[in-house]
């Protein structure tokens, strides 16, 4: 690759993507940052530059848009998966705020949502019916394809490919969301990008503009608030400064975690105001309506917070279809109220000790969890409590109870071009200081990340001033229960300390691991970013609040080839880390018996984040009877042909519960162990029917369910193998039984296509067509058709269509006498408004839902509680409006649960959005979870 001829600065942003650029061939230490304006739609076949490209995309239905209308300065990128008409940018804005349902916003906020798959098409959420969808990656990916193409049309000879790019991230993202980030940019043909933390780049930004009179400014500063607030972040920084013999020197010593709070949220609760005017208090608007609303009141909003702002300003929500014109609906919002919104709602000035409100739920919009307390300034406060530390050492504070408030700060971000609320919060901030902090003026908050990130890349030439402070967060691998020894609490052993700079090689040199190879091999890891000094190879207890698990990094790591038949199976290494200047830790296994032997482990672009992140796993000592509870299976499944004892095998269930005590009170680190046990012995399954039985019976128990604990993802591949091989005794209903079961209790961790494989194999039994089958019918009998309809229910994962077929399926079955009342169960589950192991995005429609709970409600609740059970999975509250049934329904299922003197859990699960704990999740989906495991809900 030629050397780059320009440093080009990508701000990805939630609401608008900015770039900047600055011509390096002359040398680094003139260049100065510039905007690169982005040619985009503004209207139909108009093409313009802006220096913003809203981060929007607008999927047009078939035949809305001629062909000219989106003609472009070059030629549609080929993205894999990308739709063949679509709109990026200014005129995909506006479209989205005049037509439903059909517009992408807020893809950066996806990207770091753990509970979803980021790579499935989801979006738009709650889309009209029939609009192509398209995963958060790839929408990132096609504002960064965009830029890509306009910079190549604008320098052809420059390609941006071949320049040094440097994307911004949140302080807050993880190494999940910045790996999907650089994933994103490599499916927009940017493979080589850096990141950089955005309120970093808004310091860097900053200094490049205040250069010469850097020192003088910051004389009397010597801690730095950089409060970034976006349209869907809240991003806050702190960084140390000095000034010493003229020289100035900044290092970041905290970053705040991640919150889902910013501009998009004023826009939302002024949605909710106009909302309330526009339908008079009756029947909400759907979800649709409502995001086409938000893109109205957005613009309200940011007419009525600027200075010399009008008295009010309308918001207009259009009809759909023949009804648009006479469906549209409008409202005023004046300039007093969302003045009062927005400031006493997101920025109240409060006492320095206030804190934000602790509530079992997110507040839950359009899918994405956004941060139970709105109050912005709450969040500040308990961010630089939680810093305290390093600020009172900043400030040279001696009294550990001082209010330690910084002196300076800078405001970045879309929602400070309001001066009203940059001066509320430098209000508050006084306040809490007992006298004035300096305010560093920006004077662009919407370009300066872009700008900031130029800086950066100049910085790292040597060109500015580069901030120091290294890795944001330390970094820890939780160790098992042996390797603890006797503490009572988890520990974990610090594998790169707070501080460590990019590229800086940590070698653990006083620690000593043994390492498994050709095996699969998990290291548990999580974060802390608290300001406690740690050491790298110190062991931590790990019961803070403020350390976060992360997606654990797993492997089957391999032998080294040049050893031949002197390969071994443990090796003993040590580590060395360091921090990858993506932002992520990088692990190198070492062998201490010849250095050059080097196994790299990196955190891994995971299709289940959100899976991983939600299953914590209880690392409790093994019992001490596994042992022999492993020699027994040994002796069923192990043994060979000539030496097992073929009575064992009728006792093995007992006879570990005896060993091991009751089963239901296993741990999920014993039921893993033991399906290990049991999975070495797949072979042996097939020696009776009694073998295979209680082969499945285990294996299904000790894997359910599918997902949440270490090194299940390879569990369930080595499960599936044996999905082909089939039942070797397949007559009768108990082989079928324990075959159905196993999958179903595995069902949570297999895939869609997985998952359509099994309903493929199932679905001619479950149609109604079955019962004038004569020998299907006869099949069925044998089949275990109750345990096929318990499997089916589970199949979260299946597209939506098909869910609406298996539900319209049982329906029609339950017209029949005969039908088992488990069907009514299995309806329920597969209208679920909350789902047991999977995405939102997998929910039937909830005018589907409210169809089928129309038969329900026509049946008597008292005699069959099964059916009141489907109605509360079919009305459950989820606080997602796109997946909500009408009030009115939700309340004829209250009543008629009352009547039917119904557990008062599921009344309130209908009244009320609510988390399920360990013991009502056993009673809402009939089997108890493994201890250790928290089901994403």
């Amino acid at each position: 690759m030629q050397s780059p001829r320009f440093i080009v600065g990508i701000d990805l942003g939630t609401t608008h993507t900015a770039v900047a650029f600055a011509d390096i061939s002359q040398g680094a230490a003139a260049a100065r940052p510039l905007i690169f304006e982005i040619e985009q739609l503004v209207a139909p076949g108009e093409v313009a530059k802006k220096p913003l490209l809203p981060s929007f995309r607008y999927h047009p239905t078939e035949g809305e848009l001629v062909a000219e209308d989106l003609l472009l300065p070059w030629p549609k990128p080929a993205l894999p998966g990308e739709l063949d008409q679509l709109v990026v940018g200014e005129w995909a804005r506006e479209l989205g705020s005049r037509v439903e349902g059909r517009q992408v916003s807020s893809a950066k906020s996806w990207l770091s949502h753990t509970q979803v798959d980021q790579s499935a098409a989801i979006l738009p959420w709650a889309a009209a019916e029939g609009v192509a969808r398209v995963s958060p990656v790839l929408a990132s990916a096609s504002y960064l394809s965009h830029v890509r193409q306009a910079w190549n049309h604008e320098y052809p000879a420059d390609r941006l490919e071949q320049q040094e790019v440097v994307i911004t991230v949140p302080a807050s993202f993880d190494e999940g969301a910045r790996a999907l980030t650089v994933e994103a940019a490599t499916l927009a043909g940017l493979p080589d990008v850096l990141l950089v933390e955005e309120p970093q780049a808004a310091c860097y930004d900053w200094h490049a503009q205040n250069q010469q009179q850097a020192v003088a400014l910051l004389d009397k500063v010597r801690l730095l608030l950089v409060c970034d607030v976006g349209g869907g972040t809240t991003d806050l920084s702190l960084i140390k400064v000095a000034v010493k013999d003229g020289a100035l020197t900044l290092n970041r010593v905290g970053v705040g975690d991640h919150l889902m709070l910013g501009g998009d949220n004023i826009d939302l609760a002024l949605a909710h105001t106009a909302e309330q005017r526009i339908t008079r208090g009756g029947k909400k608007l759907r979800a649709a309506s409502l995001s086409q609303l938000i893109q109205q009141t957005r613009k309200a909003k940011e007419r009525l917070l600027q200075q010399n702002a009008p008295d009010s300003a309308a918001v207009t929500v259009l009809g759909a279809g023949a009804s648009l014109i006479g469906g549209a609906k409008s409202c005023e919002l004046s300039r007093d109220e969302v003045r009062a919104i927005a400031l006493d709602g997101f920025f109240p000035i409060e006492a320095f000790s206030a804190r934000p409100q602790q509530r079992r739920n997110a507040v839950v919009e359009f899918g994405l969890p956004y941060a139970a307390d709105a109050a912005i300034s709450k969040h500040i406060a308990e961010f630089l409590g939680r810093h305290g530390a390093a600020c009172r050492d900043a400030l040279g504070l001696s009294d550990v109870n001082a209010a330690a408030v910084p002196d300076a700060v800078l405001f970045n971000g879309g929602v400070f071009n309001s001066e009203a609320i940059s001066t509320r919060l430098l209000e508050t901030l006084n306040l809490w200081r007992g006298e004035a902090v300096q305010q560093l003026y920006n004077s662009q908050p919407d370009l300066a990340v872009a700008c900031g990130a130029v800086a950066y890349g100049l910085a790292r030439r040597g060109a500015a001033l580069r901030i120091g402070g290294g890795s944001a967060r330390s970094y820890f691998m939780r160790l098992d229960d042996a390797q603890s020894g006797a503490a009572e609490s988890p520990q974990g052993v610090c594998l790169l300390p707070r501080g460590a700079e990019e590229g800086q090689e940590i070698v653990l040199s006083e620690r000593r691991f043994a390492l498994r190879l050709g095996q699969p091999v998990r290291f548990h890891l999580l974060s802390s970013s608290a300001d406690t000094a740690f050491k790298a190879g110190e062991l931590v207890g790990l019961t803070d609040d403020s350390f976060v698990d992360l997606p654990p990094l797993m492997a089957a790591l391999e032998h080294d080839k040049a050893a031949g038949k002197q390969a071994v199976d443990e090796v003993e290494v040590e580590l060395v880390t360091r921090l990858t200047e993506v932002g992520t830790l990088k692990i190198e296994c070492v062998a201490l018996a010849d250095s050059r032997q080097r196994w790299n482990v990196e955190f891994q672009i995971r299709r289940d984040l959100a899976r991983q992140r939600a299953g914590k796993s209880a690392l409790a000592e093994l019992p001490a009877g596994f042992e022999a509870a492993r020699a027994l299976i040994e002796g069923v499944f192990g043994q060979s042909n000539k030496e097992f004892d073929p009575k064992a095998v009728k006792t093995l269930r007992n006879d570990l519960d005896k060993l091991l005590g009751k089963r239901d009170s296993w741990s999920t680190p014993l039921l893993r162990a033991l399906f290990d046990s049991v999975l070495e012995g797949q072979a042996k399954r097939r020696r009776s029917e009694a073998h295979e039985r209680v082969w499945f019976n285990l294996a299904g128990y000790g894997l359910r369910p599918g997902f949440g604990y270490p090194l299940d993802d390879w569990r369930i591949q080595q499960a599936w193998q044996l999905y082909d091989q089939g039942l070797q005794f397949d007559k009768g209903n108990p082989a079928w039984s324990n075959w159905w079961v196993f999958w179903r209790r595995a069902a949570g961790g297999l895939d869609q296509q997985q998952q359509q494989q099994l309903f493929d194999d199932m679905a001619r039994y479950l149609d109604p067509a079955v019962l004038r089958n004569r020998k299907l019918l006869a099949e069925l009998q044998t089949r275990s058709y109750d345990d096929m309809v318990q499997l089916v229910a589970g199949l979260e994962r299946l597209p939506v269509d098909t869910k609406i077929q298996i539900g319209n399926w049982l329906l029609k079955r339950l017209e029949k006498k005969g039908e088992p009342g488990t069907s009514w169960w299995a309806l329920g589950r597969i209208g679920a408004r909350v789902l047991f192991h999977r995405s939102a995005h997998n929910v039937i429609p909830a005018e589907v839902a409210t169809t089928w709970l129309q038969r329900l409600l026509k049946e008597d609740w008292k005699k069959n509680q099964q059916i009141a059970f489907a109605a509360v999975m079919l009305a459950r509250m989820s606080g997602d409006r796109s997946r909500e049934l009408e009030p009115d329904d939700r309340q004829r299922v209250i009543a008629k649960l009352q009547e039917a003197k119904a557990p008062a859990l599921w009344i309130e699960l209908v009244a009320e959005a609510r988390e399920l704990n360990d013991a009502e999740t056993q009673l809402i989906f009939g089997e108890k979870l493994p201890s250790g495991l928290k089901l994403i809900d």
